[in-house]
C-alpha cells in the first residue's frame, strides 16, 4: 500500500472502531523500560487520528450523515408498510384486478426503495473514503515534520511493536501538529444518484 492508502486504512480502522475503544480497559501494569534507541521512533496512526480534533470531528460528522440516511430510508419504508397494510385491509372489498394493480405498484416502489438503499450505502462509503483521504493528506506532512524534528532514522508503526520506551513515541507531537494545522472541514454525503444521470447525459467520445 502507498502512504496515502495506508493512512486512509488506518483512519477507517480507528473511526469505525471508536465505539468499541470507548469501553473502559483495565490498567496495564507498570513496565520499566531500557534506554531509548537513538534514531528509532514509533508512531500510532490510530492514536494520532483518533485523538486529534479533526479525527473526532470526522467521526461525528460521518455518524450524522449516516443517521440522516437512516432517517430518510426509514420514513419511506414506514410509508410503504402502512400502505401495504391498508391495501391488505381493502383486499376483501376490491376486485382481483384492482388489488393486483395496487399491489404491483407497491412492489415497484419497494424495489425502488431497495435500490435507493443500495445507492445510499455506496454514497456513505464514498463519503467516508473522501473524508479520510483529506485527513491523510493533512497528516502526511505532519508526520514527516515530526520525524525530522525528532531526528528519527527509522519510523515504526506502534501496532507492530509489543512494548517500547515511550520516549521513542512521536505520536503526541503528531497529534499536536495535526491539531495546529486543521480541526475540521466541511463535507457532505456524496451524491451518486445525481452523478450517474449526469454521466449518462454526456455524449460518447469518438474513437
Amino acid at each position: 500500500m502507498n502512504k496515502s492508502a495506508l493512512l486512509i486504512a488506518a483512519s477507517a480502522a480507528v473511526l469505525l472502531a471508536a465505539p468499541a475503544q470507548a469501553q473502559t480497559q483495565p490498567a496495564a501494569p507498570p513496565v520499566t523500560h531500557g534506554a531509548p534507541l537513538t534514531g528509532i521512533c514509533i508512531l500510532s496512526l490510530d492514536g494520532a487520528i483518533g485523538s486529534s480534533t479533526v479525527g473526532k470531528y470526522v467521526q461525528t460528522r460521518l455518524q450524522q450523515i449516516s443517521q440522516q440516511v437512516q432517517t430518510e430510508l426509514t420514513a419511506e419504508q414506514t410509508v410503504l408498510q402502512n400502505e401495504a397494510k391498508a391495501l391488505d385491509a381493502q383486499k376483501a372489498s376490491l376486485d382481483q384486478g384492482s388489488f393486483d394493480q395496487k399491489n404491483a405498484s407497491l412492489q415497484v416502489r419497494a424495489n425502488a426503495l431497495q435500490r435507493k438503499a443500495q445507492i445510499r450505502e455506496r454514497e456513505l462509503q464514498a463519503t467516508q473514503q473522501k473524508a479520510l483521504g483529506r485527513v491523510g493528506q493533512e497528516l502526511e506532512p505532519v508526520i514527516r515534520g515530526s520525524y525530522q524534528q525528532a531526528r528519527c532514522s527509522l519510523l515504526i508503526q506502534r501496532d507492530a511493536v509489543i512494548l517500547a520506551n515511550p520516549a521513542m513515541d512521536i505520536t503526541p507531537q503528531v497529534i499536536t501538529g495535526l491539531n495546529a494545522k486543521i480541526t475540521q472541514f466541511s463535507f457532505d454525503r456524496e451524491r451518486l444518484d445525481q452523478a450517474a444521470p449526469a454521466a449518462a447525459a454526456q455524449p460518447a467520445r469518438r474513437p
